[in-house]
């Protein structure tokens, strides 16, 4: 419990502080002149959220502080190249998974696993300094606040690894399935609104986050962008407020932090008459996948889908 309620914090830190900076994840550049980003020449330099990062040879032993890293580093196909993951690293079942925290971290341990790159989503304020001072080269990768910003730090970390070929490739995957997604969806989600819980004291978030925004593509409509504290994109909604509303979907990311489900929402008071519990519309995301920004947004994608395209079924 304690553990996945720290990865809620850590996300909505993260999400909530950190987007701005995203816009430097933009672009990326070769420090060869007339180098070719397939060709995989090194050194290669990249302008990341830190600032220049220049790599003199392709990096073997690379630590990764960050769950969405390590899903996009083993999508384009860098995995063998990592040899830690941070404790919350729990995918792919792969991974090096260890005790390395990502909201605490430390460098002395972080340095026994004699990394030549550490990859990190989250600084608590002296990560970057320290890494530096030992001569440990490093890419901060904060929370996407767009697709595009997914898409830039996965070419990153492929001309980072030597993988920019396949890295460009999983993106040109990624954005050609949610595209199909929505065009899957059609005009079954136009208007229909929805409430995203994130943990079970009605922590939610806006159309103006990364997620919000990918629900957005679907026609839905948000019932928190209306909501006091909604200018932070991550209010606290109060449950007279959600019931007022009556959304039509109920998404649950906190399925397995607060053990939330279809179940528990209907007997919560006020909540059983509500058109998502009545109609079916309560969907029990993964925690994870919904905490994260890296390749499975597809799948996060396709499942609120599928709940606009399946058949209404009463809840009773």
């Amino acid at each position: 419990m304690h553990r996945s309620r720290s990865l809620v914090g850590l996300a909505l830190l993260s999400l909530a502080v950190l987007a701005a900076a995203c816009s430097s994840t933009s672009s990326t550049s070769r420090s060869t002149a007339g180098g070719s980003a397939s060709a995989q020449a090194f050194p290669v330099t990249i302008h990341a959220a830190n600032g220049r990062v220049t790599l003199d040879a392709q990096p073997q032993r690379i630590v990764s502080l960050s769950s969405t890293a390590t899903e996009m580093l083993f999508a384009i196909g860098a995995g063998g190249q990592v040899v830690a993951v941070d404790s919350y690293s729990n995918y792919p079942p792969e991974a090096p998974t260890t005790d390395l925290a990502a909201i605490e971290p430390n460098v002395e341990a972080i340095a026994k696993y004699q990394p030549d790159l550490v990859v990190y989503s989250y600084d608590p304020g002296d990560l970057q300094d320290s890494l530096d001072k030992l001569g440990i080269p490093s890419l901060y990768e904060p929370a996407a606040a767009s697709l595009d910003d997914v898409g830039a730090q996965m070419e990153q970390l492929g001309q980072a690894t030597g993988q920019a070929d396949e890295a460009a490739s999983q993106v040109e995957q990624l954005r050609t399935r949610i595209d199909g997604i929505v065009a899957q969806v059609g005009q079954a989600g136009q208007g229909k609104t929805y409430y995203y819980e994130l943990d079970d004291t009605y922590y939610s978030l806006t159309s103006s986050t990364f997620v919000g925004s990918l629900l957005a593509r679907l026609g839905l409509v948000n019932i928190a962008d209306a909501a006091k504290g909604a200018s932070s994109g991550y209010p606290q909604l109060s449950a007279e407020y959600i019931v007022a509303q009556n959304p039509d979907l109920i998404l649950l990311a906190d399925t397995k932090c607060c053990g939330q489900s279809a179940e528990t929402v209907a007997k919560r008071a006020g909540w059983k008459n509500l058109a998502a519990v009545q109609n079916g519309g309560v969907v029990a995301l993964d925690d994870d996948v919904a905490s994260r920004w890296g390749p499975r947004v597809a799948d996060l994608l396709q499942q609120v889908a599928d709940s606009l395209t399946a058949p209404a079924s009463a809840g009773g």
